[in-house]
């Protein structure tokens, strides 16, 4: 029997997998069966079938995934869809033009909570002045509360974002057209080189694009690039679970006149009574009611 190695997910597709190895090479692999549970990110065992090349294709079978330190993910009533492994910050990217879903930001922070990560807004096109202007309005209940937001423009200057990139394992999420590509290349020049070769070696071609990608940045600090995303289903939380990603109604929980209040239309609510009084802001309610309600819908 050949040795088992050990390495880190950096692509996938289906059931083929680009492994980093401990000394820097890569490996083309597989998982057993049809199902697979792999994810980018994710720590593995792997016996070797062939030799260490990725030329012929798959060399090595993934045996074990080693335990996770986080797993971002996003599901709707009928299926799951694993995103990224070990990862310590979520990085949600939005920008000034074309406009986007407040609602999906919400439910990504909702996500990163649940797991432990930091959470970073990125701002994106921030030339853009007017429709710069929009944007954070849109954002300032966010930045009231806490959240990071950074503000930049990915085609003229990304040096702003690299030391909140120091010492993470950061995914990084958005909506399609919000320039995460260009924010990818601007930050990672060889970004397009290694995915031709993550192509090349998955004999995947241009279907690696709708899957996530690791990138490392120096010794300590990697990337994980996502396909842009319009959803981010999070139908495997609990109702509670909801409410405790959203950060700012914490003082609040348990203070309701009823205990299985769910904050719409109850009397004696302490959520709606904090809106009303401008503790909390009224568009952050209504997300949190639009969220729990198609997950109520959806069950």
């Amino acid at each position: 029997m050949k040795p088992s190695i050990h390495g880190q997910i950096v692509a996938a597709f289906g059931r083929h997998y680009l492994a980093r190895l401990e000394d820097g090479s890569e490996l083309a692999c597989l998982t057993r069966g049809k199902k697979s549970e792999v994810v980018c990110g994710d720590l593995v065992e792997i016996q070797l079938t062939g030799e260490a090349s990725t030329e012929s294709g798959a060399q090595g079978v993934i045996e074990g995934v080693a335990p996770r330190r986080s797993l971002l993910h996003r599901s709707d009533a009928f299926r799951e869809k694993l995103i990224a492994a070990n990862v310590t910050q979520i990085i949600v990217v939005v920008a000034a033009e074309p406009s986007f879903s407040d609602e999906l930001l919400a439910r990504c922070l909702v996500a990163a909570y649940e797991q432990k990560l930091d959470a970073l807004i990125v701002l994106n096109k921030c030339d853009l002045a007017e429709a710069a202007k929009a944007a954070r309005r849109q954002l300032a209940p966010y930045t009231a509360i806490g959240y990071r937001v950074l503000e930049l423009s990915a085609k003229r200057d990304i040096s702003g974002l690299r030391p909140f990139l120091e010492g993470h394992t950061s995914v990084l999420v958005g909506q399609s057209g919000m320039g995460k590509s260009t924010l990818i290349n601007a930050l990672l020049p060889d970004a397009q080189a290694a995915t031709r070769e993550i192509s090349s070696a998955l004999n995947s071609g241009k279907h690696t694009t709708t899957h996530a990608r690791l990138y490392r940045i120096d010794g300590r600090s990697s990337l994980i690039d996502c396909p842009g995303v319009q959803a981010f289903g999070l139908h495997h939380l609990s109702f509670g679970g909801i409410e405790q990603g959203f950060v700012e109604f914490a003082q609040y929980l348990g203070q309701c006149r009823f205990h299985d209040c769910h904050h719409t239309h109850e009397p004696g609510c302490a959520l709606r009574e904090a809106v009303a009084a401008g503790k909390i802001d009224a568009r952050r309610l209504e997300l949190f009611q639009q969220i729990t309600a198609a997950n109520s819908k959806s069950s």
